[in-house]
């Protein structure tokens, strides 16, 4: 962040300053001392849990955060809601009708979602949803508290928008998956018993087959957070996506660097919870 052209203290006093309220200013916010110092100072405060002051906002680091982080925790929980559906259904689709045009059609879906980025499918969403239909709002936002069906509007194509992406990815890896453990002697020993289609594909072979899906789901969290940097700014929405972009063009440093520690920190417990679930779902996963 430092390596960037720059300088926060003329970001917030406009262009009408003079470089005199310019270089009081930088003085009052600490940005006149030496790097070191300022770095030292910083982590000074953070072993006291003080993560900083925006430089922009006015407010602590932590206040501004638990603000807009709800909102981007909503959003990616509504696309890990699409990404789940599509992605583990068109995986199953696709193995049990392995090499058929169902199982081309849904790895050919899977494709065009890896391969479509999030920011151009948003905006062909709001082209065709929002300026041709006119079904949805092409940005803004609606708390859920306000109005649910409100919020389920106006997030619906940033949500879908984000998870066609990580959706192909989590299809394509359902297949794999699946495909292995139908191969399985258990899988035919289930069929041969007359055991209903259902509760051999549910019970039996996606229990199986979940491990690998769980570790992708882990992966997918940090990659729809990530992704939101890019959604947010496109459809308006004021979570921490919108919040950290503007921190960066602003060179707002404190929240930059507070920002992304509380984001990598949800992320790094989000990673452990999916290590302890492999013991649920699998009983011979065992840790010391």
């Amino acid at each position: 962040m430092r390596l960037i052209p720059g300088d926060p203290a003329a970001a917030i006093a406009g262009i009408s300053a003079t470089p005199a309220q310019i270089a009081q200013l930088r003085q009052d916010l600490g940005l006149d001392e030496p790097l070191l110092f300022q770095l030292l100072q910083y982590y000074k405060g953070l072993f006291q849990g003080d993560f900083g002051r925006s430089l922009l906002l006015g407010k602590g680091v932590l206040a501004a955060t638990a603000e807009r982080l709800p909102v981007t925790i909503g959003l990616s929980l509504y696309a890990m809601i699409f990404t789940l559906i599509i992605g583990i259904g068109c995986g199953i689709i696709a193995a049990l009708r392995q090499n058929s045009w169902v199982d081309q059609a849904a790895m050919m879906f899977a494709m065009i979602g890896i391969s479509v980025p999030n920011f151009f499918l948003g905006l062909l969403m709001i082209i065709l949803f929002a300026v041709k239909l006119g079904w949805l709002p092409s940005g803004g936002y609606i708390p859920f508290t306000e109005n649910p069906w409100g919020w389920l509007q106006s997030t619906a194509m940033p949500a879908f928008s984000l998870a066609l992406l990580q959706a192909g990815l989590l299809a394509r890896i359902t297949r794999s998956s699946m495909l292995e453990v139908l191969r399985q002697d258990y899988i035919r020993t289930a069929r041969a018993k007359g055991l209903p289609g259902r509760v051999v594909i549910f019970k039996h072979a996606l229990s199986n087959a979940l491990i690998p899906i769980v570790t992708v789901v882990g992966i997918i969290v940090s990659l729809l957070l990530s992704g939101a940097v890019v959604t947010e700014s496109l459809f308006s929405l004021p979570g921490m996506g919108l919040l950290l972009t503007q921190a960066v063009l602003n060179r707002d440093y404190p929240m930059v660097q507070g920002g992304l520690l509380l984001v990598t920190g949800f992320l790094v417990a989000v990673n452990i919870a999916v290590d302890m679930l492999y013991a649920v779902l699998d009983p011979r996963v065992r840790y010391d």
